[in-house]
């Protein structure tokens, strides 16, 4: 008797754009506590992350004080419950729900919408 398996695989997807989803990466990819940068279709950069307890992020990869494209390779943290990203130049921290820089409230970064698929 052969017995088949059916492997399902999780992915991660951003939306660029309303009503438009870009697949990232499979799910299984990203380490808790440390980001990854993806190229988008338009040759932009964001950078993904997924926190200790699960939850993903996806917000520029574009740190808007050096315009470096270096936040996904910044420090997870949290201030006040809010989780946040340090940039590992100047070390200004970006809320990861908002985008909101926390040391200075006059500078955003752009925030992505996130889901997680299942595909068979």
């Amino acid at each position: 008797m052969t017995t088949l398996t059916t492997l399902t695989t999780t992915t991660l997807e951003i939306s660029p754009d309303p009503g438009s989803w870009v697949t990232v990466c499979e799910e299984a990819r990203l380490t808790p506590g440390r980001g990854v940068a993806a190229l988008l279709p338009d040759g932009r950069q964001v950078a993904v992350f997924r926190d200790r307890s699960g939850r993903t992020y996806a917000i520029d990869n574009r740190d808007p004080f050096t315009g470096a494209q270096v936040l996904s390779r910044g420090l997870l943290g949290s201030a006040e419950g809010r989780p946040f990203v340090a940039s590992p130049l100047l070390k200004q921290r970006f809320d990861l729900e908002t985008g909101r820089c926390l040391d200075d409230d006059e500078v955003t970064v752009t925030v992505f919408p996130v889901r997680v698929t299942s595909h068979v």
